[in-house]
């Protein structure tokens, strides 16, 4: 197998990406592989929304500066990695980075540009139509990255299942109790 040499775990600060970042840490301290934290910010921070006493006749929109929109973000994930501070110290070199644009574009880019050997991410489990036509962030980065993503789910709760589906669907006859 592969030495694995840098590590990307790309975030969006929510609880699923403490999952991936949790064996990110865990896979660089094993392998002493180098760890970078990346967090996309949202394109749509840059835009306040600013409008006098009448909404309706004066509203007005001011951009934010795209350094203050970094600025911000970096401060979150600094903030998000509080927490994570003793399992990032095991780790031999870890850097984190903020960017603008688009998500799986930006992670993409940031894989080939620093040559990552596997990149480590938390997908939402989301259903329906709409992830059924686009796709979640974790399937475009799957297919364009140029290296291994690993996908890291939480378990789902088990559901008992014996005795009710295989009957259904094999035609089986249900075992029965006989009572004494």
């Amino acid at each position: 197998m592969k030495r694995l040499n840098k590590i990307l775990v790309p975030t969006d600060l929510s609880d699923n990406s403490r999952r991936a970042l949790n064996y990110g840490c865990w896979l660089a301290a094993e392998d002493k592989a180098a760890i970078i934290v990346l967090h996309v910010a949202n394109e749509l921070s840059a835009w306040e929304l600013h409008c006098e006493d009448l909404a309706f006749v004066g509203a007005s929109q001011k951009v934010w500066p795209i350094d203050r929109v970094l600025a911000e973000a970096s401060l979150d994930l600094s903030r998000f990695l509080e927490p994570h501070l003793q399992s990032l110290k095991n780790v031999p070199v870890a850097s984190k980075r903020v960017v603008l644009g688009s998500i799986a574009q930006q992670i993409v880019a940031i894989a080939e540009e620093d040559k990552t050997d596997l990149i480590v991410m938390s997908p939402r489990r989301r259903r329906g139509l709409r992830h059924f036509l686009n796709g979640g962030v974790t399937d475009r980065v799957t297919r364009l990255s140029p290296c291994p993503v690993l996908s890291i789910t939480a378990p789902l709760p088990s559901t008992p299942w014996r005795g009710k589906l295989a009957p259904l669907l094999l035609g089986w006859p249900r075992q029965r109790t006989a009572e004494i």
